[in-house]
């Protein structure tokens, strides 16, 4: 047994490519310059669109809750871009397609694009599993509590995995963060835990996370196996030797599934952070964000037209006469507890109704007045989600027109209010970029070094990439949050598997155990926190 651990640690010694290369003074020169500007842009934003809303606030305290949540969120996306994007790199780093730093320089450019295209359905998905009385008092002490607490919880979490260099979970780590904030609201409130969490969405996005490293694991060994099957190659299954480059055809598939991986993992990952940035900025900043100023003055006739036929497709479908009370509580009882009764479509139908009449008597969402957007941002939010959960709702049943109709309002509020600045997208971009750069050294040696006993082959990087390349990407178009971490390092393991070279048992144990408890850490350390930080606020 000691001579065999000898003989992996000599081969993977001969074989391992030089990590410790710096990048030049030119390459830091730029990279601090695009950093700088990506700052600059980001400030400057920020501070015209504030300045063209107008501001309500004359005490210092909303600025400071904002940079400091701003800072916190960023952070938290920084450690993502240490904490995960090296498995991006790991393969063509090990397989000597590309020198260290350079690959790191390629995916944080590629992560960046990622981030900037992305179409924000994860984003929103995300936001949808909070405790939807926090949501709707997002800018209340409780609301603020709930944003540092899942932030923080699940910096801590992915700063003390990557510390002993194992590949958690940072998608995992943010969903049980979000659960434990939901769970302990909810105990505090006098309600049963279960109480506050959307389990639907839960139970659909921890399928998500749960099945990915499954499908990871199984998709790359079979596909390996379908490699060797067709293509007889024999250096594409041999480990690299000395340093030099592996032939030009294989070099550009590593490379290119190392780059369909980094903007994968930008386009997917870089949503969380975006989400809860959103989240901040309507809480501190209602009137420049909680609605998209920025629809065209076009849209609004459609607007309030497509509102008035919802509003008659909801008053067929109840039958009941004008809603009296407060409808706003009602419909957020409904959202909350998902227990339909008669009330609901009365309430649902007067809440769209006075969208529709606000849009239509103002003209323009800009031109709300600032103490009202705060409440019309949360009416359809409601209404959203009343929507979307009514669709599933037995006994409900709406005829093809009323169904048209509802689905037509439905993205109508959802564009005014599920919007992502371009700055907000240029500010997670950075953060995931800048993790990079610092510190993927140590899940790079952890995947490309410690799952399989012998090392990484051509083959073995190129179709864990490709899996994870495109189970991301299947992800990210479903608006399903998936961990890369989990999908590549399970992929790696899978090709270990497929060819017999063997598995490093104490990483394969060491990531099972991280895949089983960062979901309840993150749940316990995200509630502790948020009832620690209620009491203080």
């Amino acid at each position: 047994m000691s001579e065999a651990i000898a003989l992996h640690a000599d081969t993977t010694s001969a074989h391992r490519p030089r990590l410790e290369h710096k990048a030049g003074p030119l390459t830091r020169i730029l990279f601090l310059g695009l950093l700088a500007v990506g700052l600059l842009f980001s400030a400057y934003s920020l501070m015209t669109d504030i300045n063209d809303a107008g501001s309500l606030s004359v005490t210092w305290l909303p600025y400071v809750l904002l940079i400091v949540a701003l800072l916190i969120a960023l952070g938290f996306e920084f450690v993502n871009g240490f904490h995960d994007t090296a498995n991006a790199v790991a393969t063509v780093i090990y397989t000597h397609s590309l020198p260290a730093n350079f690959a790191v320089l390629w995916s944080g450019m590629f992560n960046f694009l990622g981030v900037i295209l992305s179409s924000g359905a994860v984003a929103f998905g995300i936001i949808s599993l909070l405790p939807v009385e926090l949501i709707l008092q997002v800018g209340s002490s409780a609301g603020f509590a709930m944003v540092f607490a899942l932030l923080i919880a699940a910096i801590l979490w992915n700063l003390g995995t990557w510390l002993i260099g194992l590949p958690a979970s940072s998608s995992h780590t943010l969903i049980g963060s979000i659960i434990g904030v939901g769970v302990a609201n909810a105990l505090m409130h006098g309600r049963d835990g279960t109480s506050g969490v959307d389990w639907a969405q839960a139970i659909k996005v921890g399928y998500s996370l749960l099945l990915s490293p499954l499908i990871g694991f199984c998709c790359a060994a079979l596909l390996l196996l379908l490699v060797r099957a067709l293509v007889k190659t024999p250096e594409l299954y041999d480990a690299p030797k000395d340093n030099s480059p592996p032939p030009l055809w294989i070099r550009a598939l590593l490379i290119l599934t190392c780059t369909g991986v980094s903007f994968a993992h930008g386009s997917n990952d870089g949503q969380k952070g975006m989400g809860l940035i959103m989240l901040i900025l309507v809480g501190t900043m209602p009137i420049a964000y909680a609605l998209n100023r920025t629809m065209p003055l076009d849209d609004m006739a459609q607007f309030a037209a497509v509102a008035h036929v919802a509003h008659e497709s909801l008053e067929r479908a109840a039958a009941a006469p004008t809603f009296v009370g407060d409808a706003s509580a009602t419909v957020a009882q409904y959202v909350r507890t998902k227990e339909f009764n008669a009330e609901v479509l009365p309430a649902l139908s007067a809440l769209v109704g006075g969208i529709g009449e606000q849009i239509k008597d103002y003209g323009s969402l800009a031109r709300l007045p600032i103490a009202a957007v705060p409440n019309v941002r949360n009416d359809m939010y409601l209404v959203s989600e009343a929507l979307k959960f009514l669709e599933k709702t037995p006994g409900v049943n709406f005829d093809a027109e009323a169904k048209a109709n509802l689905k037509a309002f439905k993205s109508q509020i959802d564009a005014a209010t599920r919007f992502i600045p371009l700055w907000v997208k240029i500010a997670v971009a950075i953060a995931l970029g800048l993790g990079t750069m610092v510190g993927w050294k140590r899940i790079v040696i952890t995947v490309g070094e410690k799952i399989g006993k012998s090392h990484l082959t051509y083959a073995q990087g190129a179709s864990a990439e490709l899996v994870a390349m495109l189970t991301i990407g299947a992800a990210d178009m479903y608006g399903l949050p998936v961990s890369t971490t989990q999908v590549l390092s399970s992929g790696v393991a899978g090709t270990m598997a497929a060819s017999q070279s063997g598995l490093q048992w104490v990483t394969v144990r060491n990531l099972a155990m991280a895949w089983v408890l960062t979901l309840p850490a993150a749940m316990l350390l995200s509630g502790c926190l948020y009832w620690l930080f209620v009491q203080i606020f």
